[in-house]
């Protein structure tokens, strides 16, 4: 009997781990597979309520798509180190494997787990499938990991990728009654501690994201270089949050991605392969993490001085309810409430205005985008967040601050974005939208009396970031 413990590989398809624990059920003449996922208190309470919920209709999928072959997903709750081993037990499994997480947290309890096993006799297995090349593989020519992208992602551009693997047999798979055990309930938010969420999320589960998949790779990767930073084009796949759960496997969307050359133009070949290079970047953020888990609370370029952040309770709430004044900012803000999501372009923008702005700490911002996103992944959601505000790889320069108005200006010159999500300038010029910061009062309440002015003047507040930042460099 193979135990397969799900994670983040919410899919019954190229799962590296799943076809490992079929292939050994086929070779045994009486060999099977049961799948199991355990509701770990240790992960909930670093989670959020969007994230939560699209787990859960994630799983109700998954759970149906065993049971439409004769097998069965069993949910359980507690702590892993004690769950799985128990259920190892009780439907004699010969081995138990799951698929590689990279997170400090992660490894902590994965190796508390083997440990658990291995004091029972239950062999286990556990196999790099969550990114393309797994961390150690990609290095410097020293065999160090790499601090800057470029030269990480040409390597990662030249590398083979595997081929999806494929899904497991129906008749290897087996139900909960003929292992004798209770298949397990699925909670509900509720039960898990967490309210509804006030955002609208997209469909959760594989069959929602192969259609995110296809719909992407039929139109908008043609146009992805061209169009990614422009938050009403959508050009961009929409998959983030499946890759972080895995509703959908990373090699399945490469190849997706390489089948979309075929009938590619040479322009169209450089924006597939742009597209690519957010792959790239997405595991490049996921070396980073393994090597270096503190970077989680800790940043991860040094300077000689501390980074004198302040803190403002008044203008971070602002800056989460998007009440700042300046409309670009607060529409992304919106958008994060509404949906769980935020256009990566956005994100840059939203991430800048709070430590460069604001001038507080990165922290502050990551914690929020935690709670909130629906697509929030440790690595990738770290790495941006320390890149705004100067103490990450790749960091922007401290000296390189956006200005709000003009990146709104540039990237949503109609204002179509803004107007979306900011009811109060639903009907107000684009051309007074984006030089909101010079208006006075008069034209500000007669143009959109219920919008905010601005919070703070971006122009000192500039001058006072680059003060702050040649402080901590001891300038």
């Amino acid at each position: 009997m193979q135990l397969h413990w799900h994670r983040r590989d919410l899919r019954g398809s190229d799962n590296r781990a799943l076809t490992a624990a079929s292939e050994a059920a086929e070779a045994d003449s009486d060999g099977s597979v049961v799948a199991l996922f355990v509701f770990d208190p240790g992960v909930l309470k670093h989670a959020g309520s969007p994230r939560v919920s699209y787990l859960l209709e994630s799983l109700a999928e998954l759970r149906q798509w065993y049971r439409e072959r004769g097998g069965e997903l069993l949910v359980r709750r507690g702590d892993p180190e004690i769950v799985v081993p128990e259920m190892a037990e009780a439907i004699k499994a010969d081995r138990v494997v799951w698929n590689r997480d990279y997170s400090g947290l992660a490894r902590k309890r994965d190796a508390r787990v083997r440990t658990a096993l291995n004091d029972i006799g239950i062999s286990r297995a556990s196999f790099h499938d969550a990114i393309c090349h797994e961390p150690g593989s990609i290095t410097t020519n020293q065999g160090e990991p790499y601090s800057v992208f470029t030269y990480f992602g040409r390597k990662w551009h030249d590398r083979h990728k595997d081929a999806p693997y494929p899904a497991p047999d129906a008749d290897v798979l087996a139900d909960a009654e003929r292992l004798a055990v209770e298949a397990g309930d699925l909670p509900t938010l509720a039960e898990l501690g967490f309210d509804e969420p006030e955002a609208d999320l997209l469909a959760a589960g594989t069959e929602a994201s192969r259609r995110r998949l296809e719909a992407f790779c039929e139109d908008g990767v043609y146009r992805y270089d061209d169009d990614r930073d422009y938050p009403t084009r959508k050009s961009t796949s929409r998959l983030s949050a499946d890759l972080k759960y895995g509703t959908v496997g990373i090699r399945e969307v490469y190849w997706k991605t390489e089948s979309a050359r075929e009938d590619a133009t040479e322009a169209e070949v450089e924006q597939i392969e742009e597209f690519q290079s957010q792959l790239a970047w997405r595991e490049f953020y996921t070396h980073v993490l393994w090597f270096t888990p503190e970077v989680v609370s800790e940043n991860y370029k040094e300077y000689e001085n501390e980074i004198g952040w302040e803190q403002d309770e008044d203008l971070l709430e602002a800056w989460k309810d998007g009440r700042t004044g300046y409309p670009i900012v607060d529409a992304g803000m919106r958008q994060l409430r509404t949906e769980g999501f935020m256009h990566n372009r956005v994100r840059m923008i939203v991430a800048s205005f709070l430590t460069k702005d604001l001038l507080i700490d990165w922290r502050e911002g990551y914690d929020w985008f935690r709670k909130k996103l629906v697509d929030h992944d440790t690595a990738n959601d770290n790495g941006g967040w320390q890149w705004a505000a100067s103490t990450g790889t790749d960091a922007q320069p401290y000296f390189r601050i956006f200005n709000p108005m003009t990146q709104g200006e540039r990237y949503d010159p109609n204002a179509e974005y803004i107007k979306k999500y900011v009811e109060e300038l639903a009907e107000t010029d684009p051309e007074v939208i984006h030089n909101w910061h010079e208006a006075s009062l008069t034209q500000r309440r007669n143009a959109a009396p219920e919008y905010p002015d601005p919070i703070v003047d971006h122009s000192k507040r500039r001058e006072k970031a680059l003060a702050m930042f040649e402080a901590a460099r001891g300038e």
